[in-house]
């Protein structure tokens, strides 16, 4: 049937017949056989009836949450959607009012509710390790929607129709995470249970929280942290993280060696960082952090201290330390009187190091590669005058931004215009007022106009996207050479770096000329 509205509009109708009952219809035929005869029996019959309804053609079908956009709910269902969301994290949870429903207007919302609810809940999982145990109430359809494992582990062909579920290997505060973004759509990570969280994800095949967790831990990742992630990252087999964790640990390598994490490192993972070419540190740092290590390893053995057992938990990895190529002093007063090496060792090293012909040795002497590293200059030329350029105290400062992470070495800065002579200089990197790294050392400057280098004590990590402020206030000799023809954007290798005028230099220095010619970094 087509029908027009009132504007002359066409619009689409379907046409339904009210289904009558069996009896009805038998009776319809036999009265239809006779005609118009028996009109008094017919008329007895109810008759049939017909409903027209009239639909509308639509161009795009409204979901609920377009149909009622979020707003902000009345004072009493806000009361009680922060009630039931306690709940649910306390785990804690009563029977919810009638028509609960009605108080989200999306089916994630009403989902959100079902969240650690034991409403409606058809499976309970006991998680934790024997005397930390959580028992969490759960929703077998959901949890299929949400994780192939899930739903293996309840439709699939080998499904066991359990109510109860045990889980000990895996923390309750973690699998309450995974099963928050499952019912949730929502991902809450903390710094102490990331890890936790990851190793939930990967066990229960989630993988877009695996990788939330996994750019947590990026954006977390410092020298500090470093080897036990980096542990952890060959564990879950996650490259990119691994990657990051050899950046960290070569540019910072010293501070990462020093860490309290490198102690709780597995042993496969001290090997491949001994046996690391490009760790960027002295081989006295190295040595003393095996040392470190093996100390508490032996408390994980349930092992005395002694220099036996240190020596026998290390094995061979002790071999990978090289010994030989530290400095004279460093192996004299630490490694040959550590007790860590044998007498024979201990005497071929100092063959090592002063007889023309050199014994065979056990360990690796040559010396690490370390990271080379790379020089950002931001001046096109540079220059003197007899007037310029001065210090008196006062401080030269500079901004810049990378768009790649990078660690900050040191500065080059210029030297004396007026023959050799000694600076003293103290440098120093802020981010947003925070001091990140500062240092006072001297160079010696040959009277060239070339840049001499000056080292913070550890490499500061610099991340992408924010701008810090390079700083330095020099003594020594009043006449300088200093940049000029300053560029707002260098491209340094695969690293951009963008320049602007800070508000701390009271010196001159700026963009277009002044100190601070060169940023050193690692890459």
């Amino acid at each position: 049937i087509l029908m027009v509205d009132e504007k002359g509009k066409n619009m689409k109708c379907l046409t339904f017949f009210l289904m009558l009952p069996e009896t009805v219809k038998n009776r319809s035929k036999k009265s239809s056989k006779k005609g118009n005869s028996s009109s008094s029996s017919s008329s007895k019959l109810p008759p049939v009836c017909y409903e027209i309804i009239t639909l509308k053609t639509k161009k795009k079908k409204k979901m609920a949450a377009d149909i009622f956009p979020r707003k902000k709910p009345a004072n009493t269902n806000t009361a009680a959607v922060q009630q039931y969301h306690q709940q649910n994290l306390n785990n804690n949870n009563t029977i919810p009012a009638p028509n609960w429903q009605g108080l989200y207007p999306t089916i994630r919302e009403r989902n959100a509710v079902m969240f650690n609810n034991d409403l409606m809940a058809d499976v309970h999982f006991v998680v934790g390790p024997p005397g930390g145990t959580q028992r969490l109430p759960g929703h077998k359809y959901v949890l299929a929607v949400g994780s192939s494992v899930f739903h293996a582990m309840f439709y699939g062909e080998l499904a066991e129709d359990k109510d109860e579920i045990r889980i000990p290997d895996v923390e309750p505060a973690a699998f309450l995470a995974m099963l928050k973004y499952i019912y949730c759509d929502e991902i809450d990570l903390a710094a102490d249970t990331v890890l936790a969280t990851l190793y939930a994800a990967k066990k229960y095949i989630v993988p877009h929280l695996a990788r939330a967790c996994v750019n947590f831990l990026e954006t977390s990742l410092s020298a500090k942290n470093a080897c036990v992630l980096l542990s952890q990252s060959c564990l879950f087999e996650e490259p990119d993280l691994t990657q990051r964790c050899w950046e960290v640990i070569d540019a910072q390598a010293e501070l990462a060696l020093k860490s309290e994490g490198f102690c709780d490192i597995d042993f496969q993972t001290l090997e491949s960082i001994l046996r690391r070419e490009t760790l960027n540190a002295k081989e006295i740092v190295v040595f003393e952090a095996a040392l470190n290590w093996a100390e508490v390893e032996c408390q994980r053995q349930e092992l005395t201290a002694t220099i036996e057992n240190k020596r026998k938990v290390l094995g061979k990895a002790l071999y990978l330390i090289r010994i030989p190529a530290m400095a004279l002093d460093d192996f004299a007063n630490g490694a040959a009187q550590s007790g860590i090496l044998t007498l024979n060792e201990t005497n071929d090293i100092f063959l090592w190091y002063t007889a023309a012909k050199k014994p065979e040795l056990q360990f690796v002497s040559k010396p690490r590669k370390g990271l080379v590293p790379q020089r950002c200059h931001r001046f096109q030329s540079c220059a003197y005058r007899s007037n310029q350029w001065r210090y008196r105290g006062r401080c030269d400062s500079i901004q810049f931004a990378v768009d790649k992470r990078v660690f900050i070495a040191g500065f080059g800065l210029y030297g004396s215009s007026c023959g050799s002579a000694e600076y003293s200089a103290k440098i120093e990197l802020k981010r947003q007022g925070v001091i990140l790294g500062q240092n006072l050392s001297k160079y010696f400057s040959d009277g060239s106009s070339n840049t001499f280098p000056v080292w913070f004590e550890y490499p500061v990590q610099i991340e992408p996207d924010t701008f810090y402020t390079a700083s330095v206030i020099l003594d020594g000799n009043e006449l300088s050479y200093f940049g000029q023809e300053g560029m707002t954007e260098v491209q340094c290798g695969k690293v951009t770096v963008q320049f602007q005028c800070s508000s701390d230099s009271t010196n001159g220095t700026g963009v277009q000329g002044g100190q601070i010619p060169e940023l050193i970094f690692y890459a």
